[in-house]
């Protein structure tokens, strides 16, 4: 039997080493503005590990991917796995976090309205909220341990990582985001923007950590959607909201306990998701 053992616990996943690979565990947990809520969402790591799941077994046959198994490895004895596990090579992750944007929509649309920029690139008079945008563009950002990730410009992101993995980590980013946003519009979900991770696997670099979920994405039903507004989402900006209205909470740990209503919401948003995009019922365990 491999030793088994935690080198980090983060805001939704758990993190263990297992020989020379890793194992990656989602949990329930869900965290909003950096802070990790005392309330679980019911089955919410598998629905995100199947998630993801899908989506790399779907992958286009040019993009790498860390995944070895979804399946607890046989010589463990961890049935509360089940369903929540990615069992994957170990790599050297990238310094910057790659998020490409779709959409004119959260921090992007304030910067927007303040400026007319958005990191950096120049974009058309008269945007409004929600709208498309020409192209998509890719906006990285700093990978912190701690607080907030900060946007990046190119020119910042390119003195972190170095010209060259800085152009191999846009195009790979925005050949997934195009593959992957005509593949949800075909079933009803728009993604508005996204967020992937890439490692080097010895001279290869390739696609890590979880991919196109809503706690790494934020999707939108297409029929519902319109320019203009916020639009309803499928993500956790519904428990973001929530918190959005309170007047006692400051946004700093320990956060606060959400409804019942808010908990059962919140699942629901998360399951519809994944029964959209995949075509398929969650078998929840």
């Amino acid at each position: 039997m491999s030793d088994v053992t935690l080198v980090h616990s983060g805001k939704v996943r758990d993190v263990y080493a297992y020989g020379k690979d890793l194992l990656l565990v989602a949990s329930d947990r869900i965290s909003a503005f950096d802070v990790i809520l005392p309330d679980l969402i019911p089955q919410k790591g598998i629905t995100l590990t199947q998630m993801s799941r899908y989506w790399f077994s779907e992958l286009p046959e040019t993009i790498q991917s860390h995944v070895i198994s979804f399946e607890v490895p046989e010589d463990l004895n961890k049935p509360e796995w089940c369903g929540r596990i990615t069992h994957c090579h170990r790599t050297l992750p990238m310094t910057i976090e790659c998020v490409v944007r779709g959409y004119l929509t959260g921090s992007a649309w304030k910067e927007y309205q303040q400026t007319g920029f958005v990191q950096g690139f120049n974009l058309p008079k008269g945007l409004r909220e929600s709208e498309q945008l020409p192209q998509p563009l890719f906006t990285p950002s700093t990978k912190a341990q701690e607080g907030h990730d900060e946007p990046l410009t190119e020119n910042e992101a390119r003195d972190v990582v170095g010209d060259d993995a800085y152009e191999l980590l846009r195009e790979q980013s925005l050949t997934i985001y195009a593959w992957a946003h005509k593949h949800a519009l075909e079933r009803g979900i728009i993604i508005a923007d996204t967020k992937f991770e890439f490692g080097r696997l010895g001279d290869d670099l390739i696609l890590i950590d979880e991919l196109l979920t809503p706690d790494s994405s934020r999707f939108w039903p297409a029929s519902d959607y319109a320019v203009g507004r916020a639009q309803a989402s499928f993500d956790k900006q519904y428990v973001r909201d929530y918190l959005l209205g309170l007047t006692d909470w400051n946004r700093q740990a320990p956060g606060p306990s959400l409804p019942q209503e808010i908990i059962e919401g919140t699942q629901a948003k998360y399951l519809e998701a994944y029964e959209r995009v995949t075509g398929e019922k969650l078998r929840l365990l």
